[in-house]
């Protein structure tokens, strides 16, 4: 069993700044790539940032120079750093892990729970 947990989501104001955090736990060998997904109400899911194991980082076009993906592999934990929010970045917040389970052989997407981030005007 495989849990992802996310935290940092919030209220700010335009062009503020919240630092998101995920951390992987349970039977995990090894996680490839992780990612942030966001859904705003009425919209589909849409990918925000991915970063792989070595760590080469993929933006969505919409936050390309003001989020930043990274990840810390001694702690299973990928961060989004999202700095000039805008109002249209808010969404609930998703991250992924593609992990090699440690019991049950095989790769397998997982997902958190979503947290919120709402950016005002």
């Amino acid at each position: 069993q495989v849990q992802l947990v996310e935290s940092g989501g919030g209220l700010v104001q335009a062009g503020g700044s919240l630092r998101l955090s995920c951390a992987a736990s349970g039977s995990i060998f090894s996680i490839n790539a992780m990612g942030w997904y966001r859904q705003a109400p009425g919209k589909q899911r849409e990918l925000v940032a991915v970063i792989t194991s070595g760590g080469r980082t993929s933006y969505a076009d919409s936050v390309k120079g003001r989020f930043t993906i990274s990840r810390d592999n001694a702690k299973n934990t990928v961060y989004l750093q999202m700095n000039s929010l805008k109002p249209e970045d808010t969404a609930v917040y998703y991250c992924k892990a593609d992990i090699n389970d440690m019991v049950v052989p095989g790769k397998y997407d997982y997902w958190g729970q979503g947290t919120q981030v709402t950016v005002s005007s």
